[in-house]
């Protein structure tokens, strides 16, 4: 084999892992964008049907008109950054929350024990289910409205973070025991990145949740901005447009989380740490 050749036969290998790495980006985006496509599609069938008055099933150019005239004005900024905020708040507590009690679930059978009923009666209940009392304690505004996201996000959270942590191989642990590892380097090196896939997971379904619940939450407690309360007062005033652009943003806004910004959080942590595949590379 000339030198050539063998230069030729060490590239080709590196050349299709590039090209498949960029198929693998690729494609799903493509899908991706078809399914949207055809998703609009649909609905603009749909509008300009006859079956409904495009006052209440408005056509996306319609719908399209009513997000330029918000963002002209500003106020579709002031609504997504107020409900953003809302959300920021209420996962930041349930993480302060539900990480600590998890890691207890898991780690301590008397945690588990005390802790574990509690999660099971609440878990199922509905966060808007409490948004009424929640209102009638605390009245309407910020405060009722982030204490329902923190209800919302942190029982799922929990739920995954005790998981995660319980099924933990044992040989893990066993193995950093004998060798003598403290119990920060036991948690640091072990027990945190064989549980951050599943606490992922879980922020995801809290992120989710969250989203739910602040909406709902912007609807009855009436705070004086959110993508709830615009909603709400469109609905007043049947602008079935501006509650569809509004639902666009909470959609678009939930794309780029889920897209981007778990994504980039998964290949910083667990992708990179080897524990995509339950620790095999």
């Amino acid at each position: 084999m000339t030198v050539a050749s063998q230069q030729v036969a060490a590239i080709e290998p590196k050349a299709n892992a590039t090209v498949r790495s960029r198929r693998r980006r690729v494609v799903p985006f493509v899908r991706g964008a078809i399914a949207i496509a055809v998703l609009l599609a649909a609905w603009e069938y749909f509008a300009r049907s006859g079956i409904f008055s495009q006052a209440i099933t408005p056509p996306l150019e319609t719908i399209a008109s009513a997000l330029i005239a918000m963002v002209a004005d500003g106020s579709i900024f002031k609504h997504t950054l107020a409900t953003m905020l809302r959300v920021a708040i209420g996962l930041v507590i349930a993480l302060a929350i539900a990480i600590p009690l998890g890691m207890l679930m898991g780690r301590h059978a008397t945690w588990e024990r005390i802790l574990r009923p509690p999660l099971a009666v609440l878990m199922p209940i509905p966060s808007l289910a409490w948004v009424p009392l929640v209102v009638l304690w605390f009245g309407i505004g910020n405060v009722a409205t982030v204490l329902i996201v923190v209800y919302a996000s942190t029982f799922s959270l929990l739920y995954n973070v005790w998981m995660g942590v319980k099924t933990i191989n044992s040989i893990w642990v066993r193995a950093a025991q004998a060798m003598n590892a403290e119990r920060t380097r036991l948690f640091t090196h072990v027990i945190w990145p064989a549980a951050l896939p599943s606490i992922i997971t879980g922020i995801r379904l809290a992120f989710g949740r969250a989203w739910i619940a602040v909406i709902g939450g912007e609807l009855l407690a009436s705070p004086q901005w959110g993508l709830g309360k615009l909603i709400f007062d469109a609905k007043e005033y049947l602008n079935a447009d501006v509650m569809l652009a509004a639902l666009v943003v909470i959609g678009v806004i939930g794309l780029f989380f889920e897209r981007v910004v778990f994504q980039l959080l998964e290949r910083a942590t667990v992708n990179r740490w080897g524990m995509a595949n339950g620790g095999q590379r």
